[in-house]
């Protein structure tokens, strides 16, 4: 039965929402304010009129994209309970074809997002250091010193994911509880310095801004304002780990600590522009620990690296289930997953990790400093952002919500989320490349494969397994041939009632003819619910073949061995199939006997007539295939009796050729 995954709202579900959900959300004030006044020409530049401008813009920002998007609106869209843009594809996929489409540039994106997250944030908070006095005078402007800690964090970081980080885990809740509590206090300490910063809630201030001659930025000033609400994707994402009402109630408190702390920055800002010692020695400067006293400044960056690493375990945590999910969905290939946990919960996936560890690295030695990083974040995610709205807007639709209603998402997310994207354009030069190649080439994988996966499905011979029970028949009672396995089973991609591929029937009768006691056909249906365990049996009027439909949310994981024991006990109890003793076992009163699983796979035959196009993605995907996760490890089968067997795959027209005989 479909678990259910609802986690109620609770004092300890409270604290569970603060370290899982807004580790990305909660780092941006440690630079938000710093590349907007260096996007602006320096401290010297700029007018309070424009801090006050930009303070406003983030306050709406957030109020609008984080808390009216995400928070009131797209909770609502959870898949029992889960939440994130492969979530909510599974909602509405029946909608049509192309709704793959913005699945997939959205999931892309958001993986490539997560390449520059912990480069950003670690570094920027590395950097505090050097407004540490002894460490200034050791080390001076030295950007080595600044790189080497941070790999170092970084790769001790990706290390210890093998190892399960659950007990960690815990303490993440009450940490970020402290560090929104000081986020606030930093900024609440520093408003009287200007309480001029408070007219920022006016939205005409952020209205005004975009087209005041104060900001010289015009509209691409919006690209460091999105930095502010990077994380508001997480949040959707992370709903199944923490339960939507937990993240509504413990939202408010977050919000009024950011807010408070920006407007703290702000005011600083204002104050400052006036210090003449201030402005001389304002390269490099950031607001976000200029506002620190100087007897807090050390503890405030250790303070903000371990709130970076909460943030980057977060985002590789999410990681790794969005890649989980794609796999589910046959929207990227399968890789090997293990559960370092005590439940299936918090997965690893060594291939992810090891990739999002060297490009990570890559991007921190190639940008060396937080500035240059910053230039190129968040381009990636206005795009996830605007593929989420599109795919919103359609289940709104699909659930029967209010034309005006659903329309009215569009209209209004839709072109705030583009011209923050247009406004990122700006980044692409900036290093913003490496953000869009990244997506880019996943894009270029989940096409691949799911392309070539319909390809296949097209190309298909069905036949029904009825009109062949008299052969099979036969050939489980012929008792001149040896039994091949007692319990033969095939996976199978396609199941319709008793149809199925041609190729596993010529498999029991024609390449090797295989005895059995029972011939298994078994189909998995990955559920739109993620939790789903379910299972139906059609013996098709035989105790000899049985058809299974397995049907298994997208999270859950696909052990089939432990499966087929179940539903063969299960069986065996009803009297549905004979029970099997075993003559020989170590194992006193076995009623079950041996399995082999056999695979099918399918080659590309040389005969097949088709676009060059085509022929070059199913090669592609044959290619890829041969450097991922094997069909007896996905399935749990690696200490199972397992046979592979090749057929040629032939799609679209064949190339046939006769030869003539030669005559004498």
């Amino acid at each position: 039965m479909e678990k259910k995954h609802k986690l109620p709202l609770s004092l300890g579900g409270l604290f569970v929402a603060l370290g899982v959900v807004y580790g990305d959300i909660g780092t941006s004030p440690m630079y938000v304010m710093r590349a907007l006044i260096d996007g602006n020409g320096g401290l010297a530049a700029i007018s309070d009129e424009f801090i006050i401008g930009v303070v406003s813009l983030v306050f709406w920002t957030v109020t609008l994209l984080t808390t009216v998007k995400y928070v009131m609106l797209a909770l609502e869209a959870d898949n029992n309970n889960e939440g994130g843009i492969f979530a909510l594809y599974t909602l509405v996929r029946k909608a049509g074809k192309f709704i793959i489409v913005p699945a997939m540039i959205g999931g892309a994106a958001l993986l490539a997002d997560g390449v520059l997250t912990p480069a950003v944030t670690v570094t920027t908070a590395i950097e505090g250091l050097r407004g540490i006095p002894l460490f200034y005078e050791t080390f001076g402007e030295n950007q080595a010193i600044i790189i080497e800690i941070t790999i170092t964090i970084l790769a001790t970081l990706f290390f210890v994911q093998r190892f399960g980080t659950e007990k960690i885990g815990r303490t993440f809740g009450p940490v970020m509880f402290c560090w929104f509590l000081f986020l606030g206090v930093m900024g609440l300490s520093n408003i009287p310095l200007n309480f001029g910063i408070l007219r920022a809630i006016n939205p005409l201030h952020a209205i005004h801004i975009l087209f005041s001659d104060a900001n010289g930025m015009g509209i691409f000033v919006l690209g460091n304002i999105f930095l502010a609400t990077t994380g508001a994707e997480a949040l959707y994402s992370d709903m199944g780990h923490v339960g939507k009402g937990n993240i509504r109630w413990s939202w408010p408190y977050v919000f009024t600590c950011l807010m408070l702390n920006y407007m703290g920055q702000g005011a600083w800002v204002m104050s400052a522009r006036h210090n003449p010692t201030i402005l001389a020695n304002s390269d490099g400067l950031n607001p976000f620990f200029a506002i620190m006293p100087d007897a807090l400044l050390i503890f405030g960056v250790l303070f903000a690296t371990i709130a970076a690493i909460i943030a980057s375990q977060s985002l590789i945590t999410g990681s790794f289930s969005l890649v989980s999910e794609a796999m589910k969905l046959k929207l990227l290939p399968r890789l090997k997953i293990t559960y370092p946990g005590k439940g299936i919960g918090q997965s690893y996936i060594p291939a992810v990790n090891l990739l999002l560890w060297l490009m990570t690295t890559c991007v921190v030695l190639g940008f060396k400093t937080s500035s240059h990083m910053e230039a190129a974040y968040g381009l990636s995610i206005t795009v996830t952002m605007l593929m989420t709205t599109f795919l919103l807007w359609t289940y709104l639709r699909q659930r029967g919500v209010s034309l005006l209603f659903s329309n009215l998402v569009l209209v209004i997310f839709g072109p705030i989320e583009a011209v923050f994207l247009i406004s990122s354009l700006k980044k692409f030069f900036h290093g913003g490349y490496v953000a869009v190649g990244i997506a880019c080439l996943i894009l270029t994988l989940m096409y691949i494969w799911h392309h070539a996966s319909m390809l296949q499905e097209e190309a298909s011979v069905d036949v029904s397994l009825r009109k062949y029970l008299p052969q099979i028949q036969r050939l489980h009672e012929d008792a001149l041939l040896p039994y091949y396995q007692d319990n033969v089973v095939f996976l199978v991609p396609q199941l319709d009632g008793d149809v199925i591929p041609r190729q596993y029937v010529y498999s029991i009768l024609d390449k090797k003819p295989k005895r059995a006691k029972v011939y298994w056909f078994v189909h998995i249906t990955v559920t739109d619910r993620p939790y789903t365990q379910e299972y139906t049996v059609d013996m098709l009027d035989t105790d000899f073949v049985v058809v299974v439909n397995l049907y298994l949310g997208y999270k859950i994981p696909q052990r089939i061995n432990v499966y087929m024991r179940q539903i063969i006990t299960a069986l065996m109890e009803d009297g549905r199939l004979p029970k099997q003793p075993q003559r020989y076992t170590s194992i006193p009163g076995r009623e079950v006997g041996d399995f082999r699983f056999i695979f099918i796979s399918e080659e590309l035959s040389a005969l097949t007539n088709f676009s060059h196009w085509d022929r070059e993605v199913m090669r592609a995907k044959q290619t890829i295939k041969r450097y991922t996760v094997t069909p007896e490890s996905w399935f749990g089968l690696q200490f199972s009796e397992v046979t592979r067997e090749t057929v040629p795959l032939a799609i679209g027209r064949q190339n046939t050729s006769f030869l003539t005989e030669r005559k004498h």
